[in-house]
């Protein structure tokens, strides 16, 4: 469930997606004090959760699992993440979940905790949310997918407490075709690619690798031959990962038109549906039109299942806007959409904001709603939800930056920028901050470039607050901070705000000057504003 709106909606395709887009259109700066950092929550009760804000907290976690030959699951989150939420009301919360926890020490870094960015960096995660399974000896066994439903990342937690083999050898031995078990081959077909971070292969190499498992998988491996097609079909644009072919097309047509083995590869159908239409079929014609009918289809029927969380079915309506948007440019702001289909969009909407109760679920699901209405060109409709929930949310910064993304879309630039700041303004958590403030200034420079009182400020006062942050130059906050000074180079291209730099630089210059030079915060720190030629 993972970074469409605000880590690319991931939700660990789409939500995570949505979790970046709308970071992307995020947030704010004043000259005020920063918001007071929100008490550390736990992310559910009947679970004993360890709370990682240092080396040291993650240490005792490890040393703990040694001792008691448990394993270790490290998850990593923020508190306004749609998909962290949506993990929050449908598997943490679980009871077979708590249950299974007690084999396992359960350790949780929230991304605004002091040492939070830095934990990020030794474990090398940047999207939320991440979740890692270790060994008792600390060997990573592999990355937990987000965006499958619960009762699925149950069962691949089962896989990995029984024994597990490291994931990096399980890779290792089905690339040198050496024979691995049923469970090893699911593991892999269901492991959480989109976070890997280069662990285990490159983004570049990852579209032919997933191919490459997917033709290697054996026949009494069919569904995760099947899941490794599509995730690698997800991915294979720009002439990477596999070329289209009447074989391949067909094989996924079977595929849609079978109910059971549609629910079965539900997740990589409600997240990557448009992407693999487009991949199997790049352009309009009989082809794609006979794919696209076939996956609407599949799609239409997840939408009604039931058995699936809300998310999972408001996923699969924005997968179905998604492929009838498929031949129309992709900044159209109001597609020639079916009625019917507009009318579900609209339907779906006015359901899950009468039905949602629970606030993890209402954070996770929203927002996804708000974004397929936008999508459907709804622009009024998707505002009027979003502002009606801002009381009903307990980050409702992140629904005020949607807010101003929906603006800025529509070329409102006044109401994008004054949704941006009053994002800023309840914002909460260090991390968080300079996340939503780096994006704010992005804005700035990109709406109101003239105002250059404004963006000195903005940028002053994130370099103020770094300073007193313990993590401020690792990992997300680390990234926040590079694009502000991406931002202030691009906006400077001509040298006619040489002058606002220089005392930006110099205000940075004691920041810097404190910082080790062991670990590459100093070298961060000092490279953010380069000098012009």
């Amino acid at each position: 469930m993972l970074n469409r709106p605000v880590s690319s909606p991931a939700f660990v395709f789409r939500t995570r997606a949505l979790c970046a887009a709308m970071a992307t259109a995020a947030l704010l700066v004043t000259a005020g004090l920063p918001a007071a950092q929100a008490a550390y929550s736990p992310p559910s009760s009947n679970v004993a959760w360890l709370p990682a804000g240092a080396d040291a907290d993650v240490d005792k976690a490890f040393a703990q699992g040694k001792a008691e030959k448990k394993p270790v699951l490290v998850y990593w989150g923020a508190k306004w993440c749609p998909p962290c939420n949506q993990l929050k009301a449908t598997l943490f919360n679980r009871q077979d979940f708590a249950e299974r926890s007690k084999s396992f020490v359960a350790v949780h870094i929230d991304g605004d905790l002091p040492g939070a960015q830095k934990l990020g960096a030794r474990f090398k995660v940047r999207g939320y949310p991440t979740m890692i399974l270790f060994s008792p000896d600390g060997q990573e066994i592999t990355r937990l997918p987000g965006e499958v439903d619960a009762p699925q990342v149950m069962n691949v937690l089962q896989m990995g407490l029984a024994g597990g083999r490291p994931i990096k050898t399980v890779l290792d031995d089905a690339r040198a075709g050496k024979p691995i078990s049923a469970n090893e081959w699911r593991m892999l077909s269901f492991y959480s690619w989109d976070t890997d971070e280069t662990q285990l292969v490159s983004p570049n190499d990852r579209p032919g690798l997933l191919a490459q498992l997917s033709a290697a998988a054996p026949a009494s491996e069919a569904e995760a031959s099947t899941r490794l097609l599509l995730k690698a079909l997800a991915e294979s644009d720009e002439g990477k990962g596999i070329k289209p072919d009447a074989a391949t097309r067909e094989r996924v047509k079977k595929l849609l038109a079978d109910p059971v083995a549609s629910r079965t590869l539900m997740d990589v159908l409600v997240n990557a549906a448009p992407d693999v239409v487009n991949a199997l079929a790049p352009t309009a014609g009989p082809d794609r039109a006979a794919l696209a009918t076939a996956m609407d289809g599949a799609l239409q029927r997840l939408q009604a299942d039931a058995g699936l969380s809300r998310s999972d079915r408001v996923s699969a309506l924005i997968a179905r806007v998604g492929v009838a948007r498929l031949d129309q440019p992709k900044e159209t702001l109001r597609p020639k959409l079916p009625a019917p289909l507009l009318k579900e969009v609209r339907d779906m909407a006015a359901a899950m904001d009468k039905e949602i109760t629970d606030g993890y679920e209402r954070q996770a699901v929203i927002s996804s709603v708000a974004y397929a209405l936008g999508e459907a060109g709804l622009w009024t409709e998707s505002d009027a939800l979003l502002k009606s929930n801002l009381s009903k949310s307990h980050s409702p910064y992140y629904l005020m930056s949607h807010l101003g993304g929906n603006a800025k879309k529509q070329g409102k630039k006044a109401e994008a920028l004054g949704w941006y700041e009053k994002a800023f303004n309840t914002s909460e958590g260090p991390a968080t901050r300079l996340q939503w403030g780096s994006s704010y200034l992005s804005a700035l420079v990109d709406m109101a470039p003239q105002d250059s009182a404004k963006i000195e400020k903005v940028a002053a006062q994130l370099f103020t607050e770094a300073a007193g942050q313990e993590g401020a130059f690792y990992e997300r906050s680390a990234r926040s901070l590079q694009k502000v000074g991406v931002e202030l180079g691009k906006w400077n291209a001509k040298g006619a705000h040489q002058a606002t730099l220089d005392r930006l630089r110099a205000q940075l210059a004691p920041v810097c000057g404190k910082l080790p030079a062991a670990d590459g915060q100093k070298t961060t720190c000092e490279g953010l504003i380069k000098t012009r030629a």
